[in-house]
């Protein structure tokens, strides 16, 4: 099923490729990171390029939240208008076959057979005064209705710039958090269970089932490469604040290493250590927890972790080769096979 970390394997990582973020990512970073002075983890590209790539994407989904509430609210105005405007003109028809058919000829000889004319007089210019008041209504509202729509078309325009920023900054978060990745990660512990973000869906098909997929995009934690379902797991996963050492791709052997489809994420930073206690173990604990969480959302096939396997129709159960080895056992490090 899955092959452990070579314990051979250097403890060390490459250094990750030069990347540029987009422009406008470069532009908020300053705003969003303050005026304090450089810490190691900004000079290295580290967490904090990340913490202000994703708070510059958390303002633009934001804004594009406000936008889109904005046009659904034009839009059932719009419909109103539509509506009332459509009554209006059903309204003026009937007037005005009214007024067609109460001709001179026939107003006339009304107003002499009539016992009151003062009467058919007042009725008359009474009929006719609220056509004009609903000609005069009409006008009105074709003329909102004229400001509504170009409204609307200003903020479909205004959407559509949100949304190609708000995928500018993912695309920037999600770059920062690939460099993280490759770059070994920090001493953070990550979120704990109350605090758990919610990770972006994987993509998935028009009827909800997850695409097929191979081992096509390179893998930002070796020179080898992952499925596109397995690389948007790690991006979520250090979106998420699980930042220490991962490796991902390995050659030969069996399971889902060697298929782009696995990650091994060490509980600790810089490599694989020995059996994880105190805050690593919490690290690791809080990290399973979280893929098993989203373990749905993600396209998660299973999970491995000091000892124990989650799989998503059996739940936790023991697993262990029993030989004590750490990476065997699962004791320094998180196993993550994908769908």
């Amino acid at each position: 099923m899955h092959h452990d970390p070579d314990p051979t394997a250097p403890q060390t990582v490459r250094p990750p490729a030069a990347r540029l973020l987009p422009l406008a990512a470069l532009a908020l970073l300053p705003l969003l990171a303050g005026p304090a002075a450089p810490s190691a983890a900004q000079e290295e590209g580290g967490s904090d390029s990340l913490s202000a790539a994703i708070g510059a994407y958390l303002d633009a989904q934001d804004e594009l939240a406000a936008l889109e509430s904005d046009q659904e609210e034009l839009e059932q105005e719009l419909a109103d208008s539509e509506t009332e405007a459509a009554a209006l003109e059903a309204e003026l028809g009937e007037f005005a076959y009214i007024a067609y058919t109460a001709s001179d000829f026939q107003s006339t000889a009304a107003l002499m057979s009539s016992g009151n004319p003062t009467e058919t007089i007042d009725a008359m210019s009474t009929l006719q005064f609220l056509g004009e008041s609903r000609a005069d209504r009409l006008d009105e509202l074709i003329a909102r209705l004229t400001e509504i729509e170009a409204m609307r078309e200003t903020l479909a325009d205004n959407i559509a710039e949100q949304e190609d920023l708000a995928d500018e900054m993912e695309s920037a978060a999600e770059e920062a958090a690939r460099e993280l990745a490759a770059a070994g990660g920090d001493d953070a512990v990550g979120p704990s269970p109350g605090d758990f973000p919610d990770p972006e869906d994987a993509p998935r098909n028009g009827d909800g089932t997850l695409p097929s997929e191979g081992c096509s995009e390179d893998d930002p934690t070796t020179s080898g490469c992952v499925s596109p379902r397995t690389l948007h797991a790690l991006e979520q996963i250090q979106l998420a604040g699980f930042t220490r050492y991962v490796k991902c791709y390995r050659g030969g052997g069996g399971g889902e290493h060697p298929l782009g489809k696995a990650c091994d994420l060490s509980s600790e930073p810089g490599g694989f250590g020995g059996v994880a206690y105190g805050e690593d173990f919490d690290y690791g604990e809080n990290l399973a927890a979280w893929l098993v969480e989203n373990a749905d959302e993600l396209g998660v096939r299973y999970v491995i972790w000091y000892e124990r396997i989650w799989q998503p129709a059996t739940g936790w159960r023991a697993y262990s080769l029993g030989n004590g080895d750490p990476n065997s056992d699962h004791t320094n490090h998180v196993h993550l096979s994908m769908r």
